[in-house]
This record gives structure tokens, C-alpha cells and sequence, in this order.
């Protein structure tokens, strides 16, 4: 058992080290291309990566600064204009939030967002940070969108920096062509990192650096609250909030299929917004739950917490330590890192199905795409939801149906009755509902009620309806209505669980319990045989010259 104990702790403690190494460019990378700088990338990666360690609900996940999350933070300083406090009010808030989702429990709902829609929006995200990444490749000042990226690229590649060009080209070979096998033991963003930095350094190459990293611990800054920019901080703040919830929960589903265990989401965003808050607090970018990160700590052998810990412990202790060193980091280097892995984002499953995809999915994920890179993430995450859902609204319609029979297709049940119906005003028709019966189809029941003209007694059966949404109990509501002003006499054939919602919901006022029938009497057997005696009566009135005679079944 105590070896058990001790192989566990060693792995925690080498994933933990080997994640923290991964971590320390990235964080720096991540922390520079948002404009807060590099040392907010590594306080959103040191305190992050801690408290959604101890607190979260994924043990092995690695949490800290993420592409997509630094994309909004992106967005956020420049819609800011500069305005740090206000931007870390919307980064604690949006920790704030991510608790109150994992009080209320929305954290298994994540799992439903249709994969089109993440597909579409994870594609779109390392689109976005290569675009970004191009101008410092070349030497050029940093843009804050991709639109302006492509805009400018021409003054960009006008003036380019050989110089910063050999080095980005430089870590991008590296990252791109280190054997797997060198990769697991030194991971090649951190191969790059030293190697593009000591080449320029001994050269004396003229590039951008990253300048002077504070040493020391981060201090507690308590968030400025600006009231005129209430709805742009509330803005941001959501944006943050769900992007980073998705992208964490996505990432604890990975790690769920390497460890074949399950996480808790609820507690995880609880971990996640607690980290996320605190971040805002010492002037740290947010973060998420991060992949690559996190496949790193569990194939070194992480298992528990305590991996996560470690890794935010080593970053911590590179912050007290190397900050003069990494002070001279190039740019052109952090932007090759980056490009590697903007296209590690990209969703090569569904790239590599295009040509084969439904076009509805295609269509949802082509959306996402295009809005998260030309217009706004959330907006994207939003419409694609949206489109799917009506989509899915669409499908499930096309699979249902409300079909219209006369009482000539009741396998003869009421063939004596034909010629009555040819010289009489009565008659006596079925509408049969199939499958979900939901607002996508109640419009068809509104428009079934212009096809019974001339009807005496209606007999709606739902024996085939899996469900039943209010949409369409408001729509059978009124198409009961109609038929009892038009005098016509409704039978409703439904199923056990129907009829009580129904009764719950108050129908029983527009139509009597005994005109309800449920399966097990049966139904439609029973609608149909009182239809039959009331077509019966029917013929006897007009058997005695239109004298009054009463029906089995009264018009409502």
C-alpha cells in the first residue's frame, strides 16, 4: 500500500513538473498576445492553476490561460481602451459567475451544446490566434482582431523584420518537427522558448522582447467599479463566464476518457470561478480548464490534486526566480509557440468530413465559425445554439405528422354508413397525430381545422405521440374550441400519461373527462364506436324526415 501511495505521488510530482514546464511559455505567450503582459500570464496561470486544482472537480485537469480566454481578454482591453481596473472587475465577475453556474448546477448541461456548434467555434478560435499571430512573426506591432490582421497585412509584410521572421520561423520548425518521443521528455514549446532566446541573444538580433517581468509575489488590487461601463463590464464578464465553463468542461470530459473516471461539473466551475475570481484580484488574465495541459500531467502519470498544485507552485517559484531572464524572451518566439497552437485548436475531425457532412451541420458549424472570427464569440456561441435548435425544430417536424382520414379508411368499420354521408351533412373523421407533438407541429393542427368542414364528430388520436409540449396542448386546446362552436363533438384518444397531464393543466374545462379515452380501453376502438352510434342517429333523424333526434354523443 505505502508503495502504491509512493508510485502516486511520484507520478503527481512529475506531472505536476512536466506540466508546469509546458505552462511557463504558454502562460508567457498567452499573457502578451491579451495586452496585460507577460506577468499576467503567469499570475492567471499560478493562481488558477491552484485554487481550480484544490477545488475543482477534475483532479487531473491543469488549468490556466487558454486561447479562447485570452481572445475575450484581448477584446476586452481594447473595448476598455486600456482600462486594466475595469477589465479585472469583469474578470472577477466572471469568476463570480462561474460559481453561481456550478451552485445552481448548470454544469451537465455543457455536454448538450451540439458539436457543430463547438466544432465551429474551436476552429474559429485558432483561426483567430494565428491571424494574431502574423504581425509579430513579421516584426510589426501586435493588432487586436483578426479583420484588422488581414487588413493590415499588406503595410505589415512591407516592413518586415528578417530578423524577426528567422526566429519565429525558428520555433515554429521547432515545435512543429520535435519527435513526439523528445516532446514527452522536454516539451518542444519550451525547447523553442530557450533556444529562440539564446540565438538572439548571442547574435544580438534586434527584435521586440518581452520586457521586465515584476519579481515577487502579485499584489492584491481590489477591482475598480466603473458605473458608466456597468453593461460593458456585465458584457464581458458573461462572455468569460460561459466561454471559459465550456472550454473547462470540454477539457474534463478528455481527461474523463484518459483517467475512465467521471468529474464533477458543478464542483469544478466552483474551483474554476473561484480561481478565475482571485485572478481578477492580482491583475492575472482568466483562464480555463486546459487540454494540453492536462493530457501532459495524466500520461506523466498525474492522478491527483496534488499535480495541479505542483504545477502552479513551479510557475510560482520561475516568477520569484527567472524574472530577468525571461524578460528577454523575443516576441517573434512567442508568436511561433502560439501559431503551433492555434493549429492544434483547430477541429480536424470535422475538417476532415466537410465534403461528407449533413449540410445542416455544416451549415451550423460554417456559422460559428465565421461569426467567432469576424464578429464576437459569445455571438457565435449564441447563433449556433440558436440555428441548431432550429434546425433540430425542423428535423424532429419532418419525422412527425397529423393526418386527416375520413371514415372510409377505418378498415370498413362504418362502410354502411358511406352513402348517409353523401346525402347528409354529417360525417364522421380522424386526426391522427404521429410522433412529437410540439410547437415545431402545432401549427399543423391550426391548419387541419380548415379541412373539416362538414364534420359531426371529430376524433383526435395522440396514441402515437411520444410527448406533448404546452405549444401543443394550447394548440389542441384550440382546435377544441373551434369544433365545439362549429357544433361539431370531440373524442380525444390519448395515452394514460397525456390525459393526466392534460386533466393537471385544466382541459378537462374544455373537454369532459369521458370524452378522454387512454389505451387501455381501448381508445381509439372506443372513440370509434361511439362516432359510428352517433352517424347511427344520424340516419335515423333523417329517417324521420329531419324529425330531432338525440345522438349518443352532443356537440360541446
Amino acid at each position: 500500500m505505502q508503495s502504491g501511495l509512493a508510485a502516486r505521488l511520484r507520478g503527481d510530482l512529475f506531472g505536476g513538473v512536466t506540466a508546469g514546464i509546458v505552462a511557463l511559455p504558454l502562460a508567457l505567450a498567452f499573457g502578451v498576445a491579451s495586452g496585460a503582459g507577460a506577468a499576467a500570464g503567469l499570475y492567471g496561470a499560478m493562481v488558477l492553476g491552484f485554487f481550480a486544482a484544490v477545488f475543482g472537480g477534475t483532479p487531473t485537469q491543469i488549468s490556466g490561460p487558454t486561447g479562447p480566454m485570452t481572445v475575450v481578454m484581448a477584446a476586452a482591453l481594447v473595448a476598455f481602451q486600456g482600462d486594466l481596473p475595469s477589465v479585472m472587475m469583469a474578470v472577477a465577475l466572471s469568476g463570480v459567475l462561474q460559481m453561481v453556474l456550478g451552485v445552481i448546477r448548470v454544469g451537465r448541461f455543457v455536454r448538450f451544446i451540439p458539436y457543430p456548434v463547438i466544432s465551429g467555434f474551436m476552429s474559429g478560435i485558432g483561426v483567430i490566434i494565428i491571424l494574431l499571430q502574423i504581425h509579430p512573426l513579421l516584426g510589426a506591432h501586435s493588432v487586436s482582431s483578426p479583420l484588422q490582421s488581414v487588413l493590415t497585412l499588406g503595410p505589415a509584410l512591407a516592413q518586415t523584420s528578417l530578423s524577426s521572421l528567422f526566429l519565429g520561423a525558428l520555433a515554429m520548425s521547432i515545435v512543429f518537427l520535435t519527435p513526439a518521443r523528445i516532446s514527452r521528455v522536454l516539451p518542444s514549446p519550451l525547447i523553442a522558448l530557450i533556444a529562440g532566446t539564446l540565438v538572439s541573444v548571442i547574435l544580438g538580433l534586434d527584435v521586440a522582447t518581452i520586457g521586465a517581468i515584476p519579481q515577487g509575489l502579485p499584489e492584491l488590487h481590489l477591482p475598480a467599479f466603473n458605473p458608466g461601463r456597468l453593461r460593458e463590464i456585465l458584457g464581458y464578464a458573461l462572455a468569460l463566464a460561459v466561454l471559459g465553463t465550456m472550454d473547462t468542461l470540454l477539457t474534463s470530459l478528455v481527461a474523463d476518457s484518459m483517467t475512465k473516471e467521471r468529474h464533477n461539473p458543478n464542483r469544478e466551475l466552483l474551483g474554476q470561478g473561484l480561481g478565475n475570481m482571485l485572478c481578477g484580484l492580482v491583475g492575472g488574465i482568466p483562464g480555463a480548464g486546459a487540454t494540453m495541459r492536462t493530457v501532459v500531467n495524466i500520461k506523466a502519470g498525474g492522478t491527483t490534486r496534488l499535480a495541479g498544485a505542483v504545477h502552479a507552485v513551479l510557475l510560482l517559484a520561475v516568477l520569484l526566480g527567472l524574472g530577468p531572464l525571461a524578460s528577454r524572451i523575443p516576441m517573434p518566439v512567442l508568436a511561433g509557440i502560439l501559431v503551433k497552437v492555434g493549429v492544434d485548436i483547430l477541429d480536424y475531425r470535422m475538417l476532415g468530413i466537410l465534403r461528407r457532412a449533413p449540410r445542416q451541420d455544416l451549415a451550423v458549424m460554417v456559422t460559428v465559425f465565421a461569426i467567432t472570427v469576424f464578429v464576437d464569440l459569445i455571438v457565435a456561441v449564441a447563433a449556433g445554439v440558436t440555428l441548431a435548435s432550429l434546425l433540430l425544430t425542423y428535423r424532429i417536424t419532418r419525422q412527425s405528422s397529423i393526418d386527416i382520414q375520413g371514415e372510409e379508411e377505418f378498415n370498413g368499420r362504418l362502410s354502411e354508413e358511406r352513402g348517409l354521408q353523401a346525402v347528409t351533412d354529417f360525417a364522421v373523421r380522424v386526426v391522427t397525430v404521429s410522433g412529437p407533438f410540439f410547437f415545431g407541429t402545432s401549427a399543423s393542427m391550426q391548419d387541419a381545422v380548415a379541412k373539416l368542414a362538414g364534420t359531426r364528430v371529430l376524433v383526435i388520436n395522440c396514441l402515437k405521440v411520444p410527448f406533448m409540449d404546452l405549444s401543443a396542448i394550447f394548440a389542441l386546446g384550440e382546435m377544441v374550441e373551434r369544433m365545439r362552436d362549429a357544433h361539431v363533438a370531440v373524442l380525444l384518444a390519448v395515452t394514460d400519461q397525456h390525459r393526466k397531464r392534460l386533466l393537471e393543466l385544466g382541459f378537462g374545462a374544455l373537454l369532459p373527462e369521458d370524452c378522454m379515452y387512454t389505451e387501455h380501453e381501448p381508445a381509439l376502438a372506443e372513440a370509434l364506436r361511439l362516432a359510428e352510434e352517433d352517424l347511427r342517429a344520424a340516419r335515423a333523424a333523417r329517417a324521420a324526415e329531419h324529425r330531432p333526434v338525440k345522438g349518443t354523443l352532443q356537440p360541446m
